[in-house]
């Protein structure tokens, strides 16, 4: 998961778009970059690390221009070096760089069509960089007289029928203007929203429309599966509805963990879709669980806090912030290497043992993917006196990797893969455990736009909308195990010394 941000303004653009960042930063913690356009000149910087860390006020002073385009990196399979920071460049045609947030499943097919037939070299081992060489090789293909709107958008429907997978993509065009544009499932997502001022219109393309509002732009609409957005260096807006589209399948992951609670994804309250979450539990509890014995519910902050409230509220039961929270430490989630993220959850989180002394406690989280946060909570509310410990997750079990660029881990190391209900609960030592229904989170999630009736649900019912090709899987295993992460960081050490 990454978060994307492009703006035309008519002022300096820089520190828009690095405001913007850090509103984005939950989405991606692990890289930064930002590109700007001044005249035909492109100035780009970019590095590991958060936001704040990765740009000196000395080198934010260089990135000059009207018009840039910002990137935060989470860190998926392939993509854990410097290297791999975006925006990715290429100087032709005119000079591009781009910036993605999702995953091509067929990266590996495209990598080496665009070397025997493209004859284009790539440098890394990253399909963002796929992503911007395809684009980059459509582009060219118009000719140099080319490079109108409906041109541009021609390039991005040649883009749509050779890459599979999710993408929401901002990309740069030296002497042009700004390019966005979703997959043809609309499965990452990607808002468009306007500003205006004393100069005349602004326009900004993110991830997110929390990042809109953190600049005081305001949100147009979501970008339609498929549909691109042209916006030239005089501040024209153009668009085009592609037709490789498909009817709207956004990532339901995004409603349970990664987007902001105060964030509107297609025309859906990321908020509200997680009050009913808890709604959900709540029922769930109250028909198989009736004569529970819950004296507290406390939420595993924070993702899970907006759940936590309305299941409290319906099962007539208290509700307690039993954790604080260091906001110091990243999201454990997306953190790579099993070690660390065990570390990182004793720093991020400690108990009030007066809200757990004596207490059947049950605990919400959003959902439970590898277990290790999970288990070491429970561990943790034991310590601090529980009586009994349940557990309740606001999602369905997590059993098949997500191939749309949220780095799940291999299926070896999901708690859930091959285990029953029963079994996880043993392995989490936990004295009850509590599903979301799929059915209930679909319901949850897809109330407030009638025209979403299917979200990519692929990480709990193994059913992948784009569909992948034999043998991905098994590779992606291989790639996404914390083994091969820990040798891949072994190799890349290993190659700065030398």
């Amino acid at each position: 998961m990454c978060g994307i941000i492009g703006i035309v303004g008519k002022q300096a653009v820089t520190p828009s778009i690095y405001d913007a960042l850090t509103i984005l930063q939950h989405r991606g913690q692990d890289a930064a970059g930002i590109a700007t356009l001044e005249g035909h000149q492109i100035h780009l910087f970019k590095g590991n690390g958060l936001v704040r860390d990765v740009f000196p006020r000395s080198e934010l002073a260089k990135l000059k221009g009207r018009i840039g385009i910002g990137h935060v990196r989470y860190p998926t399979a392939g993509s854990d070096n410097q290297d791999e920071a975006q925006p990715f460049y290429v100087n032709s045609p005119y000079g591009i760089v781009l910036g993605h947030n999702g995953n091509l499943t067929n990266a590996a097919a495209l990598k080496k069509e665009l070397f025997d037939s493209d004859r284009r070299h790539l440098n890394t081992d990253s399909d963002s960089e796929v992503l911007l060489n395809v684009l980059a090789h459509e582009l060219h293909r118009i000719g140099p007289a080319g490079m109108r709107p409906k041109d541009v958008f021609q390039a991005v429907d040649g883009l749509h029928r050779r890459c599979i997978g999710a993408y929401s993509v901002i990309a740069m065009i030296s002497g042009k203007g700004i390019l966005g544009f979703r997959d043809p499932h609309g499965i990452r997502p990607a808002v468009l929203g306007y500003r205006d001022t004393d100069e005349g219109r602004e326009y900004a393309l993110a991830s997110e429309n929390v990042a809109l509002d953190a600049l005081g732009f305001t949100l147009l609409r979501d970008l339609k599966p498929g549909e691109a957005i042209f916006i030239t260096l005089d501040g024209q807006l153009h668009t085009h509805e592609s037709p490789h589209a498909q009817p709207a399948c956004p990532c339901i992951f995004e409603y349970v963990y990664f987007a902001r609670p105060d964030s509107m994804l297609d025309d859906i309250s990321v908020y509200k879709a997680r009050l009913r979450m808890g709604q959900a539990l709540a029922r769930r509890i109250l028909e198989e669980w009736p004569d529970h014995d819950i004296d507290v519910v406390i939420p595993i902050p924070d993702t899970s806090r907006t759940s936590a409230l309305p299941l409290a509220y319906d099962l007539n039961v208290k509700y307690r912030e039993g954790f604080i929270k260091n906001r110091y430490i990243g999201r454990t989630f997306i953190m790579p290497g099993q070690e660390e993220r065990k570390r990182s959850v004793r720093q991020k989180l400690n108990a009030i043992d007066l809200e757990f002394r004596n207490k059947n406690v049950l605990l919400v989280d959003d959902s439970i993917v590898r277990g290790t946060t999970s288990r070491q909570i429970i561990q943790m509310a034991r310590e601090a006196g529980a009586r009994k410990v349940y557990f309740a997750s606001a999602s369905p079990p997590v059993r098949y990797p997500n191939v749309y660029g949220i780095d799940m881990p291999a299926p070896s190391e999901l708690i859930a893969s091959g285990r029953d209900e029963k079994q996880i609960m043993q392995e989490l030592g936990a004295d009850r455990l509590i599903y979301q229904r799929l059915d209930d989170l679909i319901e949850a999630c897809k109330e407030g736009n009638e025209g979403i009736t299917r979200f990519d649900t692929s990480c709990f019912s193994g059913e992948y909308v784009t569909g992948v090709e034999a043998g991905y899987l098994e590779d992606l295993q291989a790639r996404r195990s914390d083994l091969a992460k820990q040798q891949n960081c072994q190799n890349n050490g290993a190659q700065q010394l030398s």
